[in-house]
């Protein structure tokens, strides 16, 4: 892949990541059902208010600091092991593709070289894919911690209540 061609991979990237960026910003003012349930709540006893009880950007800067701390923060401690695997597993790759193209260098091959730079630098943005995920991973779930839905008394069926806020 040449220079060109990498620097307009990049810019597509780039590109598509800051899209993702936007629809997340614009969908992160839809409220749930338990804030209206809270003034509800709130109207027939003392003057409370509805806490959540995981802080969504707490989560966000501990999964910045430490890859998976959200997770444990939010209690998903499933996660936290899946995302040290992957990134573990992605350092791992991105050492051996750096060894392989020092090699090549050593050889003077330019064919391999080529191809261990490319794999290389591949490894290097997953390894940032996932540490963005990692923490838009962390911040839904602290979102969504105290998340309930309620029954429909009618259908008796469960019923989710979605309001948006402009």
């Amino acid at each position: 892949m040449s220079l060109k061609g990498c620097l307009n991979y990049l810019k597509l990237l780039t590109n598509h990541i800051v899209k993702i960026l936007l629809v997340l910003f614009l969908f992160s003012k839809v409220n749930f059902a338990q804030i209206d349930s809270a003034k509800v709540v709130s109207a027939f006893t003392s003057d409370t208010t509805y806490v959540m009880s995981k802080s969504p950007w707490g989560a966000v800067l501990r999964s910045a600091v430490i890859p998976g701390w959200g997770q444990i923060y939010n209690q998903s401690y499933i996660k936290a092991p899946i995302i040290w695997g992957l990134g573990g597993w992605l350092v791992y790759l991105w050492i051996q593709n750096n060894k392989s193209y020092r090699d090549a260098i050593s050889a003077n091959n330019i064919t391999y070289k080529n191809f261990y730079q490319d794999q290389r630098d591949l490894m290097a943005i997953y390894m940032g894919l996932v540490y963005v995920l990692n923490m838009v991973d962390a911040y839904v779930d602290a979102e969504l911690f105290d998340f309930s839905f309620k029954e429909n008394s009618f259908t008796k069926s469960p019923m989710l209540d979605l309001r948006i806020k402009f």
